[in-house]
Order: structure tokens, then sequence, then C-alpha cells
């Protein structure tokens, strides 16, 4: 990781890699120190840590114990929802990748005969990044979602009965396998307060 990378990026960016490509278990940690270290929570002053349904969120026992000591509550989103949910694909990334795009093209245009390495990423990311992560997308981004003010009817009824419709189907394949009460186990209520976002501050990953 050289820090020429990082010329130009956002204030208090973190940058980190790993030989094989992809984010590891180590790098998510540091990630949510970094978060962490940000958005200063406290036992009595909590956030909840918004992530998005991938198993691997809930098995790291460092980022767990991470969590707990730091006052940071994990919220893991249901699968299939993060195009409804997650604050990041509703509100930011369309306004950051079109800033992304057109710093791009401002840049070949006075670069010409050049190209964009990744020694210009940085620069062009952060260009990106402070015209779109503004307080009126973050407003309106949770707004959106559903997240704040606690709205739990952001998806509509007609989506759950798609996918009620669905799951019927796939039961009538194979309906000797299956229990006789299926329609009664499948009325079960969530726990209660499962929904509540009452009271903790909230970021979003």
């Amino acid at each position: 990781m050289k820090a020429e990378l990082l010329d130009g990026a956002p204030n208090s960016s973190l940058a980190v890699c790993h030989k094989s490509g992809w984010i590891q278990n180590e790098s998510f940690v540091q990630w949510c120190h970094h978060i962490l270290s940000n958005a200063k929570p406290t036992k009595d002053d909590p956030v909840i840590l918004v992530l998005d349904g991938h198993y691997s969120h809930t098995r790291i026992v460092e980022l767990l114990e991470l969590a707990r000591v730091n006052g940071a509550h994990i919220v893991c989103l249901p699968p299939h929802c993060t195009h409804k949910m997650q604050l990041l694909d509703v509100a930011f990334m369309l306004p950051f990748k079109t800033y992304y795009a057109q710093a791009i093209e401002q840049w070949l245009k006075q670069n010409a005969g050049r190209v964009v390495t990744h020694y210009q990423v940085g620069m062009l990311l952060g260009e990106a990044f402070n015209k779109g992560a503004t307080v009126a997308v973050a407003t309106n981004g949770f707004r959106n979602i559903g997240l704040y003010p606690c709205n739990r009817h952001i998806f509509s009824d007609f989506e759950f009965q798609e996918v009620s419709r669905n799951t019927h189907e796939a039961s009538d394949h194979s309906s000797e396998a299956l229990p006789n009460r299926l329609d009664d186990a499948n009325t079960s209520q969530p726990r209660p307060g499962s929904s509540s976002i009452n009271g903790p501050k909230t970021s979003q990953n």
C-alpha cells in the first residue's frame, strides 16, 4: 500500500490492501475500528452499525467484541432487501458515480494524451465524494429507507405477497417433505422490538 495512492482522497480516508484482491476479516475489523474512532460511540451514547446480510459480518468474534465494548449495535439487513434498505445503495451511490464519471471526464480533457491510473483515483474519488456526500443526501437517504424516521411500511404489501406466492409454489413440489401446518409456521410474528430503531445514533456501511 503506497501512501501516494491516497493523494487527494477524502480527509481521514483509510486504505488497506491484500494480495488476494478481496477484503479479509482483518481488513474489515480495521475498517470498523476506523468508523468507530470517528463516530465515537459509548455505551451511554451508542450507534447502530448497519451492514448487509453477508454471513461473515456475524462470524468475526473480534468484530463482535469490538462493537460490544464500544457501544455499537450491529444490524444486518435481511437477504434481498439492500436495494430498499441500504443507505449507500438507495441514496449515495448514484450521485457519487455521476460525479466520479464527471471528474474523470474533466481530468482527461485537462490531460490530453494521458490515461487515468490508480495514482489519480484517490484525487478523483475525493472530488466526487465531497460533492455527493452531503447532509441533504444523507437525510433523504435515511428517510427513504425508513431507518430514520422509522417507517415499517417501506415494503408494500404486494411485495410480501409475491414472496409468499413463490414460497407456496416451491412447496407444492415437495409437499410430502413438509409439515402439515406449514401455513401456521409461516405466520410466526417477529420478536418484540425487532423493528425498533429508537434511541441510538446510526451509521451505515
